[in-house]
C-alpha cells in the first residue's frame, strides 16, 4: 500500500544482508581460514605489521569479531604483544570500511537483484551438487552468500526508495546531529554489524532522506555502536579481552567524539581536497577517513597504551599453573595446538628439573631419625614440586578435552592425541623417579663402597642422558633415526647396567637389598624412557594442509 513503510520487506532486507555476510565469512573461512591465520601470526611482530594485516583480513573475511577472536587467541596463547594485537583492532576498523565501498560502487549503480541472482543459483548448486568436495563446497557457499548480500541490499534500497515519504528522517534534524549519533549507536548495537548499518545509511541518502552531515553522524555512531559487540563478549571473560574491548572503546568512542563536532569540516574537506560530487562516495570516504585519523592517532602512543591496560582488569586474569591455554579459548583449534604445545617445552622443562633434584639434589632425614621415617622419606619440596606437575597436567587435560570437543580436522585431532600422549608420558616418567627417592637415599647412607659405586654411575647416566633431552629439545630436531638411536641406547645401557650389578655382586659387598638396586635401575632407565617418548609425541610435526579444509 502507497505511503506505508514496508517494514518487513526493510527487516528482510537487513536479515538476508547479515545472513550473507555471515556465509561469505564461512565460506572464505573453510578456503583459505588457516592462510588468514598465518597470515595474522606471521605479520603481527610489529604494530604497523599488525595494523596493515588486521586491515587485509578484516577486508577479506569482512568480521572484525572473527578477526578479533583469533587475535585474542594470539594473545591468550602467548604468540603475538598486546601492543601488537592493537595494531591489528586498528587495522579491523579500517578494513570493515571495504564493505561499505562494494556497495557504494555496485550497490546503487546497477540492478541489484539481476547481479545477485547469478551469483544464488551458481552458488546453490554448488553447494548442493558438490558437497562431497569440500573446496567446491565452500566456493558455493561463499557465492551463495554473496548473493544473499546484495539481494538483501535490494531489498533494503527498493524498500526505502519506494516508501521515502513514509519514514521522514529528517524530523530528527531538528533536534540535531546528536540524535542521529545516538540512533547509529542503538541501531549498530542491536543488530551486532558496523557494514548493515552503514548499508541502511547509504540507502536513506541515497533515497534523499538525510543529508551528509547526518548521515555522516550516523556511521559514527555505527563505529561507536559496532564496540559493543566486543564489550558484550567481554563480560565475564580474560583480562586480554576486557583489555581489547576496552582499548577498541576507547579507539572508536575518542576519535568518534572528535569528530563528530568537526563534521561540518570533514564534509569541505571531501568536497575541497577530493572534489567529490557523489554524497554516497562522500560519505564512504569520509568513514575511511575517520578510521584513518583513528590509526594515525593512536599508533604512536601504542606501547604507553599497552602498559596503561596491563594495569587494568588483573583481577580478571585466569588462574590456573598454565601460562598459555588458560587465557584463550578453544573456539580455533588451530591456535589452541600452538599454544598446548607450548606449554609442552615449560612441563618438559619441570619434568626435567624435577628429575635431576631427585637424583642428586634430594636432601634426607636425620641421622637420628626413626627407621620408619627413613625408609618412607620424601622430601616435602620434592613432593610439591611433583603435586604442581601434576595439578598443571590435569588443568592441561582438562584444556584437551574441551578442545577434542571442538570441530577437528584429521590433523588437529592426531596432533591433539601426540600432545596429550606427550604429556602422559613427562608426568609418568616424573613418577617413576618420585616413587625411589627413598630408595635413593637408602642408597646414599649405604656403608658398603660397591653401592656408593652404583649410586654414582646412576648419577652420571641420567645427567648425560638429560643433557642430551635438552639439547635435543632446544634443536627441536625430528629425525626419526636419532629418535630410534636414543631409546636403543636407553635400553642397551639399562641391559647394560643390570648385568654389570648381578656380575659384580659376586665379588663385591652390599648392605642394601639386592631388589632395591635392581628397581632403582630399572625404574630410572624406565622414567628416562618415557621422558624421551614423550619428547617423541611433542616433536611431530602436523602434516601438511591437504585439500579437504574445514
Amino acid at each position: 500500500m502507497q505511503g506505508v513503510f514496508d517494514y518487513w520487506e526493510f527487516l528482510a532486507g537487513i536479515g538476508l544482508f547479515l545472513w550473507g555476510m555471515s556465509q561469505v565469512e564461512q565460506g572464505l573461512k573453510g578456503l583459505a581460514g588457516n592462510s588468514f591465520k598465518d597470515l595474522l601470526h606471521r605479520y603481527t611482530n610489529k604494530p604497523w605489521k599488525g595494523i596493515v594485516a588486521g586491515t587485509l583480513v578484516t577486508a577479506i573475511l569482512q568480521s572484525s569479531s572473527l578477526v578479533t577472536l583469533m587475535v585474542l587467541a594470539f594473545l591468550g596463547g602467548g604468540m603475538i604483544h598486546l601492543r601488537n594485537a592493537l595494531g591489528v583492532v586498528l587495522g579491523a576498523n579500517m578494513g570493515t570500511t571495504f564493505t561499505a565501498w562494494i556497495v557504494a560502487t555496485f550497490g546503487f549503480k546497477l540492478s541489484v537483484a539481476d547481479f545477485a541472482f547469478p551469483f544464488l543459483a551458481i552458488g546453490v548448486m554448488t553447494y548442493l551438487f558438490t558437497n562431497s568436495r569440500p573446496f567446491l563446497k565452500y566456493v558455493g557457499i561463499f557465492l551463495l552468500g554473496f548473493g544473499l548480500l546484495f539481494l538483501g541490499l535490494d531489498y533494503m534500497k527498493v524498500s526505502i526508495d519506494t516508501y521515502a515519504a513514509a519514514v521522514d528522517l529528517s524530523t530528527f534534524g531538528e533536534y540535531g546531529r546528536w540524535r542521529f549519533l545516538l540512533l547509529g549507536i542503538l541501531i549498530t548495537a542491536m543488530i551486532q554489524s558496523s557494514s548493515a548499518m552503514i548499508v541502511i545509511v547509504l540507502s536513506a541518502i541515497n533515497a534523499g532522506l538525510i543529508g551528509t552531515d547526518h548521515a555522516l553522524a550516523m556511521i559514527i555512531g555505527a563505529n561507536i555502536g559496532t564496540t559493543f559487540t566486543l564489550v558484550l563478549g567481554a563480560v565475564g571473560g580474560t583480562a586480554d579481552k576486557k583489555r581489547l574491548a576496552l582499548a577498541n572503546f576507547m579507539f572508536n568512542g575518542i576519535v568518534g567524539v572528535l569528530c563528530f563536532f568537526w563534521i561540518d569540516e570533514l564534509i569541505l574537506l571531501s568536497i575541497r581536497v577530493f572534489q567529490l560530487t557523489d554524497p554516497l562516495f562522500e560519505l564512504v570516504l569520509l568513514n575511511s577517513l575517520i578510521n584513518g585519523l583513528m590509526i594515525l592517532g593512536f599508533y604512536p602512543f601504542l606501547l604507553p597504551l599497552e602498559a596503561w591496560l596491563k594495569r587494568r582488569f588483573r583481577s580478571d586474569i585466569p588462574k590456573g599453573k598454565s601460562q598459555f591455554v588458560k587465557n584463550i579459548s578453544t573456539e580455533i583449534p588451530s591456535v589452541a595446538l600452538i599454544a598446548l604445545r607450548k606449554e609442552m617445552d615449560g612441563v618438559l622443562q619441570n619434568t626435567l628439573k624435577l628429575v635431576w633434584k631427585i637424583v642428586h639434589k634430594h636432601k634426607g632425614p636425620r641421622k637420628d631419625a626413626s627407621v620408619w621415617r627413613k625408609i618412607t622419606f620424601q622430601p616435602k619440596d620434592l613432593l610439591l614440586d611433583y603435586q604442581q606437575l601434576k595439578n598443571l597436567e590435569e588443568e592441561l587435560f582438562e584444556f584437551a578435552l574441551r578442545l577434542q570437543a571442538e570441530n577437528l580436522r584429521a590433523e588437529e585431532a592426531n596432533r591433539l592425541s601426540d600432545l596429550s600422549q606427550t604429556l602422559r608420558f613427562l608426568v609418568v616418567g616424573a613418577k617413576e623417579f618420585k616413587d625411589i627417592v627413598h630408595n635413593l637415599k637408602e642408597m646414599e647412607d649405604a656403608t658398603e663402597p660397591f653401592v656408593a659405586e652404583v649410586l654414582a654411575d646412576l648419577q652420571e647416566e641420567v645427567k648425560d642422558f638429560l643433557t642430551v633431552f635438552e639439547e635435543y629439545q632446544a634443536l627441536a630436531e625430528t629425525d626419526t633415526p636419532t629418535l630410534q638411536a636414543v631409546e636403543e641406547k636407553l635400553k642397551a645401557t639399562y641391559s647394560e647396567k643390570i648385568h654389570s650389578l648381578y656380575s659384580q655382586l659376586r665379588t663385591k659387598k652390599t648392605d642394601v637389598p639386592v631388589s632395591t638396586l635392581a628397581n632403582v635401575i630399572q625404574q630410572v632407565f624406565s622414567g628416562l624412557g618415557l621422558i624421551w617418548k614423550g619428547i617423541g609425541s611433542m616433536q611431530k610435526e602436523v602434516p601438511e594442509e591437504t585439500a579437504e579444509v574445514r
